[in-house]
């Protein structure tokens, strides 16, 4: 488990250091960890997300066996440009930054946003992507996806009023043990002290916002051609990505596994990541699919 370049091999997401690629005039801000060498599992993250969004207690089980790479999209955090205003497009900055850190196959973790763009990836360079993990996402044309605008709009507003993090809400049930579990996340994502992350501006958010909606009002893509072995997740209450999109998700792609976590929302996988991690670093670390 040797990092190249006589580097130290980084286990934890929170000491992972922030580095940078060019592609196509555009900055990609990264960071990565787990030790070097094979496929790298790419983190494709949520909207209005940075870096320091990302959950240690996912990434850091997976990047004890394989080589993580999480990456802030353009426009956003410490990546230059312009946030693009299609998931398409945003697809297409993922793939040139990829490919300019000289990679030509991945395995894919990817959460709510993400798993639109990494699904618009794999249908557009089905070579690329070995594995794929699909969590709080759902197709393109899902059903009432549109209305993730209003829902988050309206999440927003009731944080505000709570004094919390949009995240508590957006993501968790506001039960007794939903509650709980927001609060444990968001503690989680400040374990990074140092080099974080600018938050996104109003402005990038909105066109991110936006982006999703035009997915969800567009037509369907094809996902039978989606061969891969794959695995989606989500809670039994996703208020934000309709949690019938996951069911969806199962039925368009042939031989894909599906878990669904009880008394959880959109953030499921966050909430109930005790029993979630070890089974997604196992489907990770298997050789199908090679």
């Amino acid at each position: 488990m040797n990092a190249t370049n006589n580097e130290p091999v980084v286990t934890s997401y929170a000491e992972a250091p922030t580095k940078i690629v060019t592609a196509g005039g555009t900055t990609f801000a990264y960071r990565e960890l787990g030790p070097k060498g094979g496929i790298p599992v790419v983190f494709f993250v949520h909207l209005a997300a940075t870096l320091d969004n990302w959950d240690p207690r996912i990434v850091d089980p997976i990047a004890k066996t394989r080589h993580v790479i999480a990456f802030d999209n353009a426009g956003v955090g410490a990546s230059s440009g312009v946030v693009p205003g299609t998931i398409e497009e945003a697809a297409d900055d993922a793939y040139a930054f990829i490919t300019a850190l000289g990679f030509d196959r991945i395995d894919v973790f990817s959460f709510s946003m993400g798993g639109m763009i990494a699904q618009d990836l794999v249908v557009k360079h089905p070579d690329l992507v070995r594995k794929l993990v699909l969590t709080g996402t759902g197709p393109r044309g899902g059903k009432d996806m549109d209305k993730v605008v209003g829902v988050t709009y309206w999440d927003i507003f009731r944080s505000v009023v709570a004094r919390a993090d949009p995240k508590e809400f957006l993501f968790f049930n506001r039960d007794a043990e939903g509650k709980r579990a927001g609060k444990a996340f968001v503690e989680r994502l400040k374990e990074r002290t140092t080099d974080r992350d600018q938050p996104i501006s109003t402005r990038a958010f909105r066109t991110q916002l936006k982006a999703i909606q035009r997915f969800g009002r567009s037509a369907p893509s094809d996902l039978s051609t989606i061969t891969q072995p794959t695995l989606i997740a989500n809670g039994d209450n996703d208020r934000m990505v309709p949690s019938v999109l996951s069911h969806d998700l199962h039925a368009r792609i042939a031989g894909s596994d599906l878990i669904i976590y009880p008394g959880s929302g959109h953030g499921g996988i966050f909430q109930h990541w005790e029993k979630f991690a070890p089974v997604t670093a196992a489907f990770l670390s298997e050789e199908r699919g090679e």
